[in-house]
């Protein structure tokens, strides 16, 4: 989904109050597919992160924050 600011955000908003939003395109995806993958995923970064040393995920920690705060 395409990221967009306030005022688009809040023109959806008033669209769908209005009743002038376009019809959403219905979910054709399995939902018990959806909540097993839910599931998998949730239970798959618990596992990696505790299966790490505590120095590795430090490394990690400060590889996100050094991508995160470049300008």
């Amino acid at each position: 989904m395409p990221k967009r600011d306030f005022t688009q955000i809040a023109k959806q908003i008033i669209d769908k109050i209005t009743g002038n939003a376009p019809p959403e395109k219905p979910d054709k995806r399995n939902p018990h597919a959806v909540a097993l993958s839910k599931l998998g995923a949730s239970k798959g970064g618990k596992a990696r992160a505790k299966k790490l040393s505590s120095k590795k995920r430090k490394e990690i920690a400060r590889k996100a924050a050094k991508v995160r705060w470049r300008g």
